[in-house]
C-alpha cells in the first residue's frame, strides 16, 4: 500500500509515526479534513499498537495556532505576516550581506534528528555549497552521539540496533542501561515480555518495574557499575576466552581498569549493593541469548562516550556482538535519529556517514554536487558550542533552525536564549510557533510528516517511507522548497536544490555510495513494492559462495543482521577501550546537596512544542513537575502538589512536587518538556565529552525549597 483514494474522496496512506525512532507503521484515513490514525498490523516492530502520542499525532495537522505564513520581525518588534517572496529575500539577502563582510562562517545552520533523509541531506549540502559555511550541527547531538562515537571505535561502524528489533523478543535477558522504552517507546516492550530484563536506572521506571532486577546507582556513576560488571565477569569464569581470541582486540588494556573495580568498591560509588551486581552477572552469563542495550541516560554525559564504551566492553567479554541472536544496541531516540547523524547535517559528517576531513570522502561527495573538493569546508563546531558562540566575537551572526527548540531542548538553556538573541539574524523554520520562533527574526511555515514524501530510518537501520495523506496549507512550503528558494536566491543553480524528495533521495543514493551508511541499492521503487530495506545496502548484490540472498529485483538484499562475520574495522576485529570511571563534572556540595536528573514522560517528546498542543496529552501531563523522594522532600519542606523551586548554580526551575518512595533520597528527577520558568535544562550545565560534545543534561547539582504558588517564575540566578 502507498496512498490510496477511495470513492467519495476518502484517502488512506501508509506512512510511519511523527514521533520517536521506533517509527511504528501507521495507516492515515482521511475523509474530508479529518484525519484518523489506525496502528499498521502487520509490521514487525509495533505489531499493531501504538503509544498515546502515536494515536494522537494527527492532532498536529489541525492545531489552531499552525503557522500558515512566513513571518518577519518589524521595527516595532513584533512578528508580522509576510510574503514568501519577502521573507526569502529578506533571508537571503542579508545572508548574502554578512558572509561578505564577514566570511561565511558568519552564518550557521542548525539541523534536527526529526528531519527526514531528504531533508537533512539537502540542509547539510545548503550550508556547505550555498553557504560555504562549516558551521552546521543538529540537536541530534544531544541525543546519540555518545553512543555513536563508542560504536564506531568498537565495531568501526555505528549503526543503533546492528539487528532487527524482532530478534530482542526471542533473547533470554536484556541489560538496559539508562533505558526506559516503557515510557520513551511503548510498542517496543512487546518484545520485551519473554526476555528477563536488568535494567540499570537512578529510577524505578516503568520499565524497571517490569525487571528481573532493577539496579539504581546514583547519577554520574554508570562507569564505575560497568567497570564492575566486567570485572565480575572475568573473576567469576564468566569471559568468552574463545571469542576474544578470534574476534576482538584491546581486551588488556581495558582490564588494567576494570580490575580495581572489584564489586565492594563499585558499590561505594554507585550505591548498587555487591550482591545485585553479582546477581545481574549471573543473569547475564547464564543467558543462551543475551543482549546489552544503552539509552541516554548512560550516554548523556561528560563521560557518556567511556559508559557506552564500558558497557560494550561488557557486551564483548560475553561474547554478544556479531552472534545471532545476541548483541549490543544504542536505543536510538528521535524520530530520524539514525538516518539524521549519517547524511552530512552533523559537524564532521558528509553523506553515507563519511568524515568530511577524508580527502576521498570529499572528492567523492563533491563530484555528486558538482563541486570543486576545496570548496567545501571542513569541520565546525558541535551544537553546544555552535550555540555559545553566536553572536560572540569570531562567532556566527545569522542562525538558520530547521527542526528544532533549543530554547527549550540545549543545556543552561538560559545563557543559550541569550546567545539566541544577540545574533543579527535568527530564522526559524517550523510547523507550530515554539519558544525559539519566539525570538526570531524571520519564521517560516513548513509541512509535517503526513502531508510530504520522504523517507526516515528507524533505530534498527531499516529504511522506511513517509507519504502523505493530505496536503499542507495553501501558505506553507516543504523544507526542500525553503532551502531551493534561498539558494537560488544566493546564487546557485536551480537544479542543484530540487524540491522532489524521491529526486533527492536518488542524490542522496548516490553521494552515500561506498560509505559506511551505503544506501546506494535503496530506492523509493523497491521501498513501495514491500522490501525490508537495512543499510548498508549497495547497488552490487553480494557475490560468491555464501552470499546473502538477493532482493526480489535481484538487488542487494540490505543488511538486516551486522558483523555476524566479521566487524567493520580492516581486520574484522571488534576493539575494546581502556577507560576508566571518573565523577561528574558537577558534585552535589553544601550549598547544592541534591543531584538532578533529566528524561522524558509518556505523554510528551522531546521540547514538547507539538505535544503540548493535544489536549489528551496535556491532560495526561499538564505542567512541569519533580519526582522527590518523601524523605527528601521532609527535610527541605516540600510537600505533595505544592510547587518547588529548585535550583543549581546556571538557574531556577518552579515545578509541582511528587512525592516518589522508590526514587533514591539524593535524587529529584525533572522532565525537560515544559516551557518558561519549567524548564529543566535552566538547570543543566555546559560540560561536554570529549569524544562526542554531549553535554551533561544527566547530572547537575542542586538545591530545592517550596514555593508560593504565586511566587515569581524561575529563570537565570
Amino acid at each position: 500500500m502507498s496512498t490510496d483514494r477511495a470513492p467519495g474522496g476518502a484517502v488512506t496512506a501508509e506512512t510511519h509515526c511523527a514521533y520517536c525512532a521506533l517509527q511504528c507503521r501507521t495507516l492515515l484515513h482521511r475523509v474530508g479534513p479529518r484525519v484518523e490514525v489506525e496502528p499498521s498490523p502487520d509490521f514487525p516492530v509495533n505489531r499493531g499498537g501504538l503509544c498515546q502520542k502515536g494515536w494522537t499525532a494527527p492532532t498536529l495537522l489541525t492545531v489552531p495556532d499552525r503557522l500558515r505564513t512566513p513571518l518577519v520581525r518589524r521595527t516595532g518588534g513584533t512578528l508580522a505576516p509576510a510574503s514568501w517572496d519577502t521573507a526569502l529575500d529578506l533571508v537571503a539577502g542579508r545572508l548574502a550581506r554578512l558572509r561578505r563582510e564577514h566570511g561565511p562562517d558568519s552564518v550557521a545552520v542548525f539541523g534536527g534528528g526529526g528531519l527526514t533523509n531528504e531533508k537533512a541531506y539537502a540542509l547539510g549540502k545548503f550550508a556547505r555549497v550555498a553557504l560555504g559555511t562549516s558551521q552546521i550541527d543538529y540537536n541530534g547531538r544531544f541525543c546519540m552521539a555518545s553512543a555513536a562515537a563508542a560504536g564506531n571505535a568498537a565495531f568501526g561502524l555505528d549503526r543503533g540496533l546492528p539487528f532487527p528489533v524482532t530478534d530482542l523478543g526471542d533473547a533470554d535477558v536484556v541489560l538496559l542501561a539508562g533505558a526506559n522504552p516503557a515510557e520513551t517507546m511503548p510498542p517496543l516492550m512487546r518484545h520485551l515480555t519473554r526476555p528477563r530484563l536488568v535494567v540499570i536506572d537512578p529510577r524505578r521506571t516503568r520499565t524497571a518495574e517490569q525487571a528481573a532486577l532493577h539496579l539504581q546507582p546514583a547519577p554520574g556513576t554508570d562507569l564505575a557499575l560497568a567497570l564492575g560488571l566486567l570485572h565480575l565477569v572475568v573473576t567469576e569464569g564468566h569471559l568468552d576466552k574463545e571469542y576474544l581470541d578470534t574476534r576482538t582486540r584491546g581486551f588488556d588494556a581495558a582490564w588494567r581498569h576494570a580490575v580495581s573495580w572489584w564489586p565492594e568498591r563499585v558499590e561505594q560509588v554507585t550505591g548498587v549493593p555487591a550482591a545485585d551486581q553479582r546477581e545481574a552477572v549471573r543473569i547475564l552469563a547464564g543467558a543462551r541469548n543475551a543482549y546489552v542495550l544503552t539509552g541516554r541516560g548512560a550516554e548523556q554525559h561528560s563521560k557518556g562516550t567511556d559508559t557506552a564504551a564500558a558497557f560494550v566492553n561488557l557486551a564483548l567479554a560475553l561474547g554478544l556482538p556479531g552472534r545471532a541472536g545476541s548483541g549490543y544496541g544504542c536505543l536510538t531516540g528521535q524520530g530520524n535519529g539514525q538516518g539524521g547523524r549519517e547524511h552530512g547535517q552533523k559537524a564532521d559528517q558528509l553523506p553515507g556517514y563519511r568524515s568530511i576531513t577524508d580527502p576521498a570522502a570529499r572528492a567523492h561527495v563533491a563530484g555528486v554536487w558538482g563541486v570543486p573538493p576545496d570548496s567545501l569546508p571542513g569541520p565546525g563546531r558541535s551544537a553546544y558550542e555552535l550555540l555559545d558562540a553566536l553572536g560572540t566575537p569570531g562567532g556566527p551572526r545569522a542562525l538558520l533552525v530547521f527542526g528544532s527548540n533549543p530554547v527549550v531542548s540545549a543545556p543552561h538553556a538560559a545563557h543559550v536564549a541569550r546567545r539566541l538573541a544577540a545574533l543579527d539574524l535568527l530564522v526559524v523554520a517550523d510547523l507550530v510557533p515554539s519558544e525559539t520562533t519566539e525570538l526570531a527574526d524571520v519564521v517560516l511555515p513548513v509541512a509535517q510528516w503526513a502531508e510530504e514524501d520522504g523517507t526516515t530510518t528507524s533505530l534498527e537501520g531499516r529504511v522506511l517511507r513517509r507519504r502523505p495523506v493530505t496536503a499542507p496549507p495553501a501558505s506553507v512550503r516543504t523544507d526542500l522548497e525553503v532551502l531551493h528558494g534561498l539558494a537560488t536566491r544566493l546564487g546557485q543553480p536551480a537544479d542543484r536544490f530540487p524540491t522532489d524528495p524521491r529526486t533527492v533521495f536518488d542524490e542522496l543514493r548516490r553521494a552515500s555510495r561506498g560509505g559506511r551508511a551505503d544506501y546506494s541499492g535503496i530506492s523509493y521503487a523497491r521501498l513501495d513494492a514491500g522490501e525490508a530495506l537495512y543499510w548498508p545496502c549497495p547497488e552490487e548484490a553480494p557475490a560468491g559462495a555464501g552470499a546473502a540472498p538477493t532482493g526480489a529485483s535481484g538487488a542487494h538484499p540490505g543488511t538486516p543482521r551486522l558483523f555476524l562475520d566479521r566487524f567493520a574495522h580492516p581486520d574484522g576485529r571488534a576493539r575494546f577501550a581502556a577507560v576508566d570511571h571518573r565523577d561528574a563534572a558537577e558534585t552535589p556540595d553544601a550549598a547544592y546537596p541534591l543531584h538532578a536528573t533529566t528524561g522524558r514522560v509518556l505523554a510528551h517528546y522531546q521540547s514538547g512544542a507539538q505535544t503540548r498542543r493535544v489536549p489528551e496529552l496535556v491532560t495526561a501531563a499538564p505542567e512541569a513537575h519533580v519526582e522527590v523522594h518523601p524523605d527528601t522532600a521532609a527535610r527541605h519542606g516540600l510537600r505533595e502538589n505544592g510547587l518547588a523551586r529548585i535550583s543549581s548554580a546556571r538557574g531556577s526551575v518552579v515545578a509541582r512536587v511528587r512525592l516518589v518512595r522508590t526514587l533514591r533520597t539524593d535524587t529529584v528527577f525533572l522532565p525537560f518538556h515544559f516551557p518558561g520558568a519549567g524548564r529543566a535544562n535552566l538547570l543543566t550545565g555546559t560540560a561536554l565529552d570529549p569524544t562526542s560534545r554531549m553535554p551533561e543534561f544527566k547530572v547537575s547539582a542542586v538545591r530545592v525549597e517550596p514555593w508560593p504558588e504565586d511566587g515569581p517564575a524561575g529563570g537565570a540566578p
